[in-house]
């Protein structure tokens, strides 16, 4: 039986930073814009310099402590961690909001969030002349205290709304307005004004933004990369990618170095992919990791269908000759759901810190960085 490698990209192939970097500028812009709640306090503009953007992410992600505890938990998709950090600080603000405007508040959280609604916080906030400072930090206490992980984390937002504000609600989840919103937002900023159109099917709603999918930064060589899966090819692997990144954001950047060709095209899953099944099977969202899904659709191909992935189970003999390479619990969540072999990368947000978590965890195999793939038998 051929053997099968499946690949992450983000902290596998490509740095995160940039990743994380327009997750922050993201919520930044959903917060602080005149286009969308428009918090006072802080000039945004929709092309920041380098040091804006360092220190907009410190600010978003406290140091990068919300990043930390939200990949510890299993969230992998850069959608959610925008939904998830968005929605707490809108649920913070309404609770405070409150005070003046209870039954708009009462009406904001029962039905769907999308932008007339955001435009209308905006209103409510200047017309209660309320001043709102978010609190960054925060955002890891309050979820820790739910113990929960996951797609759980999503609904989860569902009681914090209900504890802050003593509303039942069930508006926040993966399919939801306001999550769609965060999406196509964040698609803004890392694809720029002269792609995003290609990507969610209109014009950015707030132009300006020259986006990062020309400042990918390989974390190996792209030669010593190109050697390595040349190498594994020769010994009869077959090689796929599941990614949280979206299909544009895999094929460019993966051409550009030269490695595209080495994976083949029926095992590359992106999130652009997931999207797609969440949309066919919409009862099964969320798909992205640590859902197994885009794995079990790398290894049986695109072309076998959705359903078929969605209910796909290995045989032993299948299990011992599929292994998952990924850099965060998600991928190795999702490859104990699988039942397969996991190659943990130590290339991810904390670096070598990841390698006591991924021992504890029993990975087989816990991996420098990539290249090191080349000296694994399995």
């Amino acid at each position: 039986m051929n053997k099968t490698i499946l690949f992450d990209v983000d902290g596998v192939f490509l740095s995160e930073e940039r990743y994380f970097d327009a997750s922050s500028l993201t919520i930044w812009e959903m917060l602080f814009s005149e286009k969308y709640i428009g918090i006072e306090g802080q000039d945004f503009t929709p092309a920041p310099e380098e040091k804006v953007i360092r220190r907009v992410r410190t600010e978003i992600f406290a140091n990068d402590q919300v990043l930390t505890f939200l990949k510890a938990q299993g969230i992998n998709s850069n959608w959610d961690m925008v939904y998830l950090v968005v929605s707490y600080h809108l649920i913070c603000l309404v609770a405070k909001l409150q005070e003046a405007k209870q039954e708009e508040v009462r009406e904001l959280l029962t039905n769907q969030i999308g932008r007339a609604e955001i435009k209308n916080i905006q209103a409510l906030l200047k017309e209660a002349n309320l001043s709102f400072v978010p609190d960054y930090a925060a955002f890891v206490s309050d979820f820790a205290k739910g113990n929960v992980e996951k797609s759980e984390m999503l609904l989860y937002l569902n009681q914090i709304a209900y504890e802050k504000c003593g509303i039942a609600t069930n508006i926040f989840a993966r399919t939801s307005t306001l999550w769609e919103l965060c999406q196509e937002t964040f698609q803004e900023w890392y694809l720029g004004d002269g792609l995003i159109a290609d990507s969610i099917g209109r014009a950015a709603h707030q132009v300006g933004k020259r986006g990062f999918l020309s400042d990918e930064i390989p974390i190996i060589e792209p030669a010593v990369m190109r050697e390595v899966l040349q190498g594994l090819r020769d010994r009869g692997y077959r090689l796929g990618v599941g990614t949280g990144r979206p299909s544009i954001e895999t094929y460019v950047p993966l051409k550009e170095l030269g490695i595209l060709e080495f994976f083949d095209p029926d095992c590359i899953v992106t999130a652009s992919h997931v999207l797609e099944a969440e949309q066919q099977f919409p009862e099964t969202a969320p798909l992205s990791k640590p859902h197994p899904y885009c794995y079990f659709q790398g290894y049986l191909t695109r072309g076998k269908g959705v359903s078929a992935a969605l209910s796909c189970q290995l045989t032993e003999e299948e299990r011992k000759n599929l292994l998952v390479v990924g850099d965060s619990v998600a991928d190795l969540m999702a490859a104990r759901s699988i039942g397969c072999q996991f190659a943990a990368t130590l290339t991810g947000l904390t670096g070598e810190e990841a390698r006591e978590k991924f021992e504890k965890a029993n990975a087989e195999f816990v991996l420098r960085d990539v290249s090191e793939i080349a000296a694994i038998e399995f």
